[in-house]
């Protein structure tokens, strides 16, 4: 269970899509389930991750850092006190930038658009109940 994991973890790795449920999932309850030298990385959706309940949980210690590809709202302003922050990374949503991730994306790209042209199912559909 999300408390479990949290309590246990010296790592939080936020992977889940944004929607009601995981809206605000990382929040101020949550974060101080969280160990005091815990790291806190989300590549998810920056709504995922309250941001404000971040920012205090950094600045009074209560996790030790967090690593940030994504925030809300995005871009993160120039001005917004999380910046000023020594125990935080924040890259402006670029995770994905790397030759290998782009040429795999590519691929999987043109396998879809080849599979819908044949009226087949598309080999890389994120929603497949779509089919029946």
């Amino acid at each position: 269970d999300l408390t479990t994991l949290l309590e246990r973890s010296d790592f939080v790795s936020v992977h889940v899509p944004l929607n009601d449920q995981t809206h605000h999932l990382i929040n101020k309850e949550t974060l101080r389930m969280m160990k005091p030298s815990a790291v806190l990385i989300n590549t998810a959706r920056g709504p995922v991750v309250d941001t404000e309940a971040l920012y205090e949980a950094l600045r009074d210690q209560v996790i030790g850092y967090a690593a940030l590809d994504v925030t809300d709202p995005e871009p993160i302003p120039a001005d917004h006190p999380l910046l000023e922050l020594e125990n935080v990374i924040v890259a402006p949503h670029i995770a994905s930038a790397s030759y290998a991730t782009r040429g795999k994306m590519a691929t999987m790209a043109a396998e879809n658009l080849i599979a819908g042209l044949k009226g087949e199912h598309l080999p890389n559909c994120v929603n497949p109940q779509v089919y029946g």
